[in-house]
């Protein structure tokens, strides 16, 4: 099924209808889809490099406006919602095991990492931020910083290197930004309880 949605979504990125569907898919990707935007914005970017920033600033208001919807949802309707989505993807237990140990604190990490490297995957964490009512304020700001940090990395990466730079992006970028995810996660850690 993830292939398949998978090959769905990138098919979009050649239609004449393909920065709607850059908006739809980043935006339901912060609530209830599972392919990241970026499978859409690659193709699109590298097709047409002159506008990366401009897809980049797309993408980051949808997915942060589908963040939202996200929040609102596991605010006000997570047994009707938010509950059958996550189990649909199988995602319930860990959203429970997060809920567990989430703070202000905690949230605002999740929200940078998986804004960043999908390390929750952000559906997780908007609906989690919404469920324990983290403050819709610092939620917005958090969201626009780590998905446009994300998506006008990537505008960059694809403007200065074009198409040799989509096979790194497709294989390694996830380790790189998994890595960048340890050290924000290791800062915390060493912020919170040695200093």
């Amino acid at each position: 099924m993830l292939r398949t949605l998978y090959d769905w979504t990138l098919s979009l990125a050649a239609r004449k209808s393909a920065e709607w569907w850059l908006a739809f898919i980043a935006f339901v990707e912060s609530s209830v889809f599972l392919v990241p935007a970026d499978v859409l914005y690659l193709p699109m970017a590298l097709s047409r490099p002159d506008r990366a920033y401009r897809y980049a600033l797309v993408a980051t208001a949808a997915s942060v406006l589908g963040g939202i919807a996200g929040w609102f949802i596991g605010f006000y309707a997570f047994e009707t919602i938010a509950r059958p989505v996550l189990e649909f993807y199988g995602k319930l237990d860990a959203f429970d095991a997060l809920k567990l140990s989430s703070g202000t604190g905690f949230i605002l990490l999740m929200l940078v990492t998986s804004g960043l490297s999908h390390l929750p995957p952000i559906k997780v964490v908007t609906i989690l931020a919404g469920v324990i009512g983290f403050p819709l304020g610092w939620f917005i700001l958090s969201a626009i910083v780590a998905r446009g940090a994300r998506f006008l990395f990537l505008a960059w990466l694809l403007r200065s290197y074009g198409e040799p730079i989509r096979h790194f992006i497709e294989k390694r970028l996830g380790l790189i930004a998994g890595a960048g995810a340890a050290a924000v996660i290791l800062l915390y850690i060493l912020v919170r309880y040695v200093f």
